[in-house]
């Protein structure tokens, strides 16, 4: 029997109880939903390990209103791509305006028409539903399917920042495919791309944790990223990578081995203020170079 689909979180912000209560009565068959009564307390469920899929945010609320509360969830990134509807009983179109400006993408007006704010919550989170396939989609390599360097860039940043918060190392991985323009040569594209597919798979599998990412840098060249490791670390899963495409065995006529085969550059540091994600792809790039230079298929730290 397959699980029930998860059903969209909806977050509703708003300190009238009969407000709330029509809401939650008349969307909870479709919808969880969580509640806040003040803008403080939307801004922290907001940002909880599940935040909301969306936001009906009450306008006029104590302390911090909903003009504010947007504005603060549209700067922090973990909450800035949560789509905010504003549910207000004043309908002017200064107001209305300046709430799209902060980035609310519509308005419910009150009395409330529970069958309208069905819709449009509806409408909503299939649009922010189709805009994260396509963005899941922009850093996707379109031949071997694993992260491409859009992906690689993006995670590498957001790496560094938490391994300097954690006083951690990072490593990252450079391999090169070694001879592939004498494989494309020799065997043609399509079997170029054949071996990079099953290249990009290989290295994948060698992969040791779900947080440790492989990615397509460009050509034949590939990158892992692995948090929290040290030298020691990285070179098994350096080692794993080369066995398993040599494993492969796939013929390589132009190559000094029988078949195709990896060389990898291996660069670890504990990130400081004093360093940049730029020079740890510079080092690993270097290592790859003093690999290829040694022979090939083999791993230089």
């Amino acid at each position: 029997m397959e699980p029930e689909p998860r059903r969209p979180l909806l977050l509703v912000a708003d300190d009238e109880p009969v407000n709330l209560k029509l809401l939650v009565d008349g969307l909870r068959n479709d919808f969880r939903i969580r509640i806040a009564t003040d803008g403080e307390s939307a801004l922290a469920i907001a940002s909880d390990e599940e935040p909301p899929d969306l936001i009906l945010l009450d306008v006029m609320m104590p302390r911090i209103d909903g003009y504010e509360v947007c504005r603060l969830l549209k700067q922090q990134e973990s909450t800035r791509d949560i789509p905010v509807i504003f549910v207000t009983g004043v309908s002017d179109e200064e107001g209305e305006t300046h709430g799209l400006e902060l980035g609310a993408v519509d308005y419910i007006t009150k009395p409330i028409n529970l069958r309208i704010t069905r819709a449009r919550v509806l409408t909503h989170l299939k649009l922010r539903q189709a805009q994260a396939h396509l963005a899941q989609l922009s850093q996707i390599d379109g031949l071997t399917t694993i992260a491409n360097r859009r992906r690689f860039d993006e995670a590498l940043g957001i790496e560094w920042r938490r391994n300097l918060r954690m006083c951690t190392s990072l490593a990252l991985l450079m391999a090169d495919i070694d001879y592939f323009k004498q494989y494309n040569d020799l065997h043609g594209h399509l079997a170029g791309d054949d071996c990079l597919k099953r290249v990009a798979i290989a290295f994948t599998a060698a992969m040791r944790r779900p947080t440790d990412l492989t990615a397509r840098y460009g050509g034949e060249e590939f990158v892992a990223l692995l948090g929290d490791t040290d030298i020691d670390g990285a070179l098994r899963v350096a080692d794993a990578m080369r066995r398993k495409v040599e494993q492969l065995m796939i013929p390589h006529g132009g190559s000094s081995h029988p078949c195709v085969t990896v060389s990898c550059g291996i660069a670890v540091a504990v990130p400081s203020d004093d360093s940049s994600p730029e020079d740890l792809v510079m080092r690993a790039d270097r290592k790859l170079y003093e690999a290829k230079a040694a022979g090939r298929n083999r791993i230089a730290q």
